[in-house]
């Protein structure tokens, strides 16, 4: 049960954003995370339906309680037999609402009476429709609503006029009101209604395919946006995992190398562990020419470092002149450079001769 209340006076999305915004005792019992998307469906539902307006009306449920709702009351139209009707009806907004279906009701006028038996109209007007109850939160909305109701309505009308009584005042008959049809019409016309109305349904349901394909050609844009990006970062995983695994694999063989030194500085203590002179010439014996070679350019050129580092403090002190001190050290720069090549080739036939002794011995 409610009660009736008038039309706000401001437009619908004056009235909605002001009804909406309240707090305290005078707020309407809504969730607060829903509001925004209950406005938003009045306001589709205002412009696919002008005749429906929002309004606010105590409702009563049948416990005796009674809470101040939302509420659209209005007329929506239906076409049966190739002409337009009216239907008036009141949509009423429970508090679960858009998680809960509303409670929709057809509102005859005193010159109307509601059809017995309807499949989904009761006789207090309560409709009950499968689009209410298959609600799904969030994509069901008071629009599509409308609109199943107009459709159903349409094959099915659920009201029926009175006999007219003499009325003096012409203003007081509703335009377009719904009248009575007689109960047997001919064949052609019910064929020609029901293919009028599974036209406008495959039209209705091309359009809301095409918006479908669009919506998703948009997601499938971004996923595939999304993969690239996932493509190039795997490339720049992979190219750091490849650096890893030959940084790895050079420390190992640098580790092979400290290993093997190791062995052979703990045997040279053993065999000199209980020596008292010992003779530091003689410490080192070259054990081949490839390591005296390599012994001489590593000295030779940490001997050069010393001879350019003294050459820098003469300069500092101006014992030399700039000239002959660019001399000297591009000189020996130069035979540094020729010891350092010396020693690093040295030092790599020296790493392949270990690796190839390696591995002979772990064969054996």
């Amino acid at each position: 049960m409610a009660s009736s209340s008038s039309s706000p006076p401001q437009s619908s999305h004056q009235f909605l954003t002001s009804v909406l915004s309240q707090r305290g005792p005078s707020a309407l019992p809504y969730a607060e995370d829903v509001k925004w998307m209950i406005r938003q469906h009045f306001l589709s539902l205002a412009d696919a339906f002008p005749a429906l307006h929002p309004q606010t009306a105590a409702y009563t449920h049948n416990d005796g309680r009674t809470v101040n709702l939302l509420r659209v009351e209005g007329n929506i139209p239906m076409v049966y037999l190739q002409v337009t009707y009216y239907i008036p009806i009141v949509v009423w907004l429970m508090e679960a609402y858009p998680r809960q279906p509303p409670c929709v009701y057809v509102n005859p006028t005193r010159q109307m009476v509601i059809k017995r038996p309807h499949p989904h109209v009761n006789p207090s007007g309560l409709v009950s429709l499968p689009y209410l109850q298959n609600w799904i939160y969030p994509t069901s909305n008071l629009a599509d609503l409308a609109r199943n109701l107009s459709l159903v309505f349409g094959r099915d009308p659920p009201l029926y006029s009175q006999q007219p009584r003499p009325n003096l005042n012409p203003n007081s008959i509703p335009p377009r009101a719904f009248r009575p049809s007689s109960p047997h019409r001919p064949a052609a016309d019910r064929t020609q209604v029901h293919r009028n109305a599974v036209n406008r349904l495959a039209d209705r349901l091309h359009g809301d395919c095409e918006v479908l394909r669009k919506t998703r050609e948009a997601e499938m844009e971004e996923l595939f946006n999304a993969q690239a990006v996932l493509r190039q970062r795997k490339e720049q995983i992979s190219k750091g995992l490849r650096e890893m695994q030959d940084e790895k694999e050079g420390l190992e063989l640098q580790l092979q190398m400290i290993l093997i030194n190791s062995d052979i500085m703990e045997a040279w203590l053993r065999e000199n562990q209980g020596k008292r002179v010992i003779d530091v010439e003689n410490a080192f014996e070259y054990s081949d020419f490839v390591s005296s070679q390599m012994l001489e350019c590593s000295s030779s050129d940490l001997a050069i470092d010393d001879v350019i580092y003294a050459l820098d403090k003469a300069l500092q002190e101006g014992s030399i002149p700039f000239d002959q001190y660019l001399k000297n050290v591009r000189m020996l720069s130069r035979e540094q450079f020729l010891h350092r090549a010396m020693s690093a080739k040295a030092r790599a036939t020296q790493l392949q001769a270990h690796v190839s002794s390696m591995a002979q011995r772990a064969s054996s």
